[in-house]
């Protein structure tokens, strides 16, 4: 079913399902024999939520190469290397804002993140997930279940970000008279593009000055973006699609983004007074030592995607 502006999903289902992917991703990564990684809750969290098709794939009783379209250009193959490329890259960005001195994160739709659990914060560091309340409380009962425990000052926010979300993050504690250091992963896909906008309009306003930003856009390539190139995107998603059915899981890749033109991300936020500096994740792959993900003359790929880190000056 396609996304509408009032739907909601767990875990298992639509959206929350790809958390639950990257999740998966995540363990296989830190599992892997030279991790650039560790996320030891990932894949504990991932068996709690129960998806047979993500809980094989871990186990390794389901192959990627049994599962991927082999015309296609995304993969579940490149899953378990890409997510460590990204994951590092956003670890880095908060322990270096930590190292500046900001002493407030915010991880936005911050889904099974487990960054305030597995991270050495400062002492002082007061981190605040925003999520949906279904996926925020199933996260905490499952790690105080595994007997884990925040690292940090961890204020959850329980909201969908369609909400008000300013006012409640505020009211769990935010400081905006202080820098704070923002994530926004794996997230702008998944919304419309005018609330793309919204979403760094408020960040913004709640920032003060020094307040640094990491956030992962694909980029505009206006040659790739055409019908035909659309089309073939879709095609490719069908595919996979029906690849994915084969093998028990239902999820309609299609229908999980919003399709519209959207502002560049960078050339938005620097109207807003924020400075970006971009690496795309083929050049991350090649710094961490993982594999590269081929790249498509013909559409945006995995690689294609850019992780910009942002600092504001008011």
């Amino acid at each position: 079913m396609p996304r509408t502006d009032n739907d909601t999903w767990d875990l298992a289902t639509s959206v929350g399902a790809t958390a639950t992917m990257v999740a998966a991703a995540r363990a296989i990564a830190t599992n892997a024999p030279n991790p650039v990684i560790n996320d030891q809750f990932a894949e504990p969290l991932v068996r709690a939520v129960g998806v047979d098709f993500f809980t094989r794939w871990v186990s390794g009783d389901l192959l990627a190469k049994d599962v991927d379209d082999d015309e296609s250009t995304w993969k579940l193959e490149h899953m378990p290397d890409a997510m460590a490329a990204r994951t590092r890259f956003f670890d880095s960005f908060f322990q270096d804002a930590a190292k500046a001195g900001i002493r407030q994160a915010v991880i936005l739709a911050s889904g099974l993140d487990s960054r305030a659990y597995r991270l050495a914060w400062p002492a002082d560091m007061k981190v605040f997930e925003i999520d949906q309340p279904e996926v925020i409380g199933f996260k905490a009962a499952t790690l105080e279940g595994l007997g884990a425990a925040p690292t940090a000052d961890l204020r959850t926010v329980a909201i969908d970000l369609r909400q008000d979300w300013p006012t409640a993050l505020l009211e769990a504690g935010l400081d905006r008279q202080q820098p704070t250091a923002w994530i926004a992963e794996g997230l702008l896909g998944y919304l419309p593009p005018e609330a793309q906008d919204r979403l760094m309009d408020n960040i913004t306003t709640l920032s003060a000055d020094g307040s640094r930003l990491a956030v992962e856009a694909i980029p505009n390539r206006p040659e790739r973006d055409t019908e035909q190139a659309r089309e073939q995107a879709r095609e490719m998603m069908r595919r996979s699609t029906a690849k994915w059915r084969e093998h028990g899981f239902e999820l309609d890749w299609e229908e999980l983004g919003f399709e519209g033109e959207r502002n560049d991300v960078e050339a938005y936020v620097a109207n807003l007074g924020w400075r970006s500096v971009g690496t795309p994740m083929s050049q991350l792959l090649a710094d961490f030592g993982l594999r590269a993900v081929p790249q498509s003359h013909d559409s945006v790929s995995m690689a294609d995607t850019v992780y910009y880190s942002s600092v504001l000056n008011k």
